[in-house]
């Protein structure tokens, strides 16, 4: 009787870390983006858990690797991940450019005119992303442009985004 209760008792503490999207049915991982200009990292899924960092910035994309609850694990595109609540996450698809400097096209083509060059580190819109192509719809402001997809965080690669 002794080891059915400890068993259970460890059953109820520990926690349940969903891996398959079933808190809220969407696939896991995915492409989300920060809802709000500051938004709390923790350590766990709940408030009781420490604040690991701060995000300051609204638009942030990052990517849902995990579920438990209303709290979503990310990631972000330096690889820091923890946990966040669901209230502070939308559906919007941002990017962020990687590597060096990169050409932002004016039709998805490697020889379309080049519209502005884009530094690393800047963050932007993801408008679209044509199936089969290797190019996506970006703006940064009122600049839109097309931009490969391996020039950014924010889109899978056979991802198709209307």
């Amino acid at each position: 009787m002794v080891r059915r209760a400890v068993l259970l008792l460890l059953i109820l503490a520990a926690p349940v870390w969903v891996s398959a999207g079933e808190s809220s049915g969407l696939p896991l991982p995915r492409f989300v983006s920060l809802r709000s200009d500051e938004v709390n990292l923790r350590t766990g899924p709940g408030q009781r858990y420490p604040i690991d960092w701060i995000y300051a910035r609204k638009d942030v994309p990052v990517e849902v690797i995990a579920e438990f609850d209303v709290w979503r694990k990310i990631r972000d595109w330096e690889g820091s991940e923890g946990w966040v609540h669901q209230s502070m996450l939308s559906g919007r698809r941002m990017m962020v450019t990687v590597g060096g400097r990169h050409p932002l096209r004016a039709s998805d083509a490697n020889n379309a005119d080049t519209v502005a060059e884009v530094e690393p580190g800047v963050f932007g819109r993801l408008v679209g992303c044509p199936r089969n192509r290797d190019f996506c719809r970006v703006e940064f402001g009122t600049l839109q442009g097309w931009m490969r997809r391996d020039e950014m965080w924010g889109v899978y690669g056979g991802e198709w985004i209307e």
